[in-house]
């Protein structure tokens, strides 16, 4: 049938005729909060690069987290800001680290949030690369064992998931035997599996204090001209044992996002990251967009191209847009 019998834009008349034949849904349930954790009390140190987000120490985190909570948002996922670092990252893997200790603290004040920790060496280093450094190339069967450590730490202390974010090959498989092997069957693990070396972490490197002192990371993240080797890289993870992979960044790789989603049997998150949040930020302060507008459209296009859960900071702008419903 066509135009005149067929009229598409009678499905479109109201707000709640569109919502009701929505081909997409985005509800709270399906964002992840990330959070940064650093030394001291009382610390609430504003990101420049990223306003409306901070640096916490474990007490302020705490008030933090209550109030995601409280807005719906069923998890945080956990990065670490230290001035401890070291050649080998062997703060990663400190029991006593900033990161243990924070998921403890969640898990004993907000128990019903799921706490994800992040699995890295980058914010530990002290030449800010993702694994163990030898004569200028990132060493990737060394570095694995160092990330294995890090994610049964993490356990230890209550994370319901370890995220392994340092794209080495082979991390899934030897992390899901360390938690297995110490009776950690029930944690889960978010594989970053198609981690790509953008262009758009810069603001997160200034939160965390993990850029690279030389060189870059293309050795070992990504490829942005390559999609098919995303596919591989999520394949690998999934046989390995990974309960959840990721794409990230998303907005420039929603195509990557729709193709994982067609071929993985496991469910797929997408990182909506720093640079994309900045850039809304800096755009809405200059009143050049509709801030809650762009948010929502920039989110529901994620979850569009396939992503069940979305990790973002806009998770709290998200709730209170999203108990509107206005548009």
């Amino acid at each position: 049938m066509s135009f005149p019998l067929t009229r598409p834009r009678r499905n479109r008349l109201s707000n709640p005729l569109r919502r009701m034949v929505a081909e997409t849904d985005l509800t709270v349930d399906r964002l992840i909060y990330p959070l940064f954790v650093t030394d001291g009390q009382n610390v609430k140190d504003p990101i420049k690069s990223m306003p409306g987000c901070f640096r916490f120490s474990v007490d302020t985190l705490i008030e933090e987290a209550k109030e995601v909570y409280s807005l719906g948002i069923p998890g945080v996922i956990i990065f670490g800001v230290t001035d401890i670092k070291d050649e080998y990252g062997s703060e990663a893997y400190n029991g006593e680290g900033i990161v243990a200790k924070a998921i403890r603290a969640l898990k004993k004040e907000v128990p019903e949030l799921l706490v994800w920790a992040d699995v890295c060496m980058c914010e530990y280093t002290s030449h800010g690369h993702c694994g163990i450094l030898h004569d200028g190339y990132v060493d990737n069967d060394e570095t694995i064992i160092s990330i294995a450590k890090s994610a049964l730490v993490y356990a230890r202390a209550g994370a319901d998931m370890v995220a392994p974010s340092d794209m080495m090959d082979g991390r899934v498989k030897v992390i899901r035997e360390a938690l297995d092997n110490n009776g950690f069957k029930n944690t889960g693990i978010v594989s970053y599996s198609a981690k790509y070396a953008s262009a758009f972490y810069g603001p997160f490197r200034d939160a965390a204090g993990s850029s690279p002192q030389s060189g870059d990371r293309k050795s070992y993240q990504m490829n942005p001209a390559n999609s098919n080797e995303a596919l591989l890289e999520v394949l690998e993870d999934i046989e390995e044992g990974a309960d959840i992979v990721m794409v990230k960044p998303a907005l420039s790789y929603l195509d990557i996002i729709a193709k994982v989603k067609q071929r993985s049997l496991v469910p797929v998150a997408a990182y909506n990251v720093s640079g994309e949040y900045s850039m809304v930020k800096a755009a809405a302060q200059n009143g050049w967009i509709d801030e809650q507008k762009v948010i929502y459209e920039m989110l529901l296009s994620i979850r569009r191209a396939g992503a069940d859960i979305i990790l973002t900071y806009f998770a709290k702008d998200a709730a209170i847009i999203l108990k509107k419903r206005n548009f």
